[in-house]
């Protein structure tokens, strides 16, 4: 007899096991994981050392992850903060999964870390579909991309609980239309706050370690619609039924999320 077998839908499931199983070993440590995903050159690196070196400074413990094809030039960066640093090669891999993570997390974590910045691959298509067990889940794009970016990866951008603007020090420069931008990301994403940055400038990267610490805490988490019509929130935190509930995404391919037509020129 043959049986058809879906191997995405079984690999998320897979990888929903493991997201589940993380988050609650991190809520036992007190540890709260922040996904950050994007294109390949918005950026995120440089950001994530200012934010890396200005936690430290103001005293939360904090640690990264960063997940790249190849080369440890990320880590090699994001250790000039000083914070504990670990590479993950994904080998050609797309995206970051949730036990590779977890594989990477054993016996190396410092106890006392507050803060677990995940740096996922550059991608915003793949990375979409997979729970990491974050608390937070944050996408950024830069200037230099344009401003269609939220309308042309809608899934991406939908189920973001926050997005992050990145080199606003170019703007002007490459003429960046702002409004466009901030207008296709409430039209995938209504009410998702927008942070708008620079990390050769410091400008916003106080205002972002100030919005992660409060989702840290439970004081600041925005619902997605894409998850709010499954019922849940994107990314559990917490024990009980709760934290065994599976991510909304987990079972639909980025390319379901509807298209919204995008804003004329």
């Amino acid at each position: 007899m043959c049986r058809t077998v879906d191997l995405h839908q079984a690999v998320l499931a897979k990888n929903d096991t493991n997201a589940v199983e993380l988050r609650r070993v991190l809520d036992g440590r007190g540890t709260v994981a922040v996904n950050l995903m994007s294109s390949p050159g918005s950026g995120k690196t440089a950001l994530l050392e200012e934010l890396l070196t200005r936690a430290r400074a103001a005293g939360t413990p904090a640690a990264a992850v960063t997940a790249d094809l190849a080369t440890e030039n990320d880590a090699t960066r994001l250790a000039r903060s000083g914070a504990p640093v670990r590479q993950i090669l994904t080998d050609g891999l797309c995206h970051l999964e949730a036990g590779m993570l977890r594989h990477t997390l054993e016996d190396w974590l410092p106890e006392r870390t507050r803060l677990l910045f995940v740096e996922n691959v550059g991608n915003l298509v793949c990375p979409a579909s997979y729970d990491l067990g974050e608390t937070l889940r944050i996408v950024l794009a830069s200037v230099t991309e344009g401003e269609d970016k939220p309308v042309k990866y809608p899934a991406a951008f939908g189920l973001a609980q926050l997005v992050v603007v990145t080199k606003t020090d170019l703007a002007e420069a490459v003429e960046f239309r702002r409004d466009t931008f901030l207008g296709g990301v409430q039209r995938v994403n209504p009410g998702v706050p927008v942070i708008e940055t620079s990390a050769r400038t410091g400008e916003g990267v106080d205002a972002l370690l100030a919005h992660v610490l409060r989702a840290a805490d439970g004081r600041e988490t925005h619902t997605p619609v894409l998850a709010r019509q499954h019922g849940e929130h994107p990314h559990h935190h917490g024990t009980g039924e709760d934290a065994a509930a599976p991510h909304p995404s987990a079972h639909r391919h980025p390319a379901a999320a509807p298209a919204p037509a995008r804003p004329g020129r």
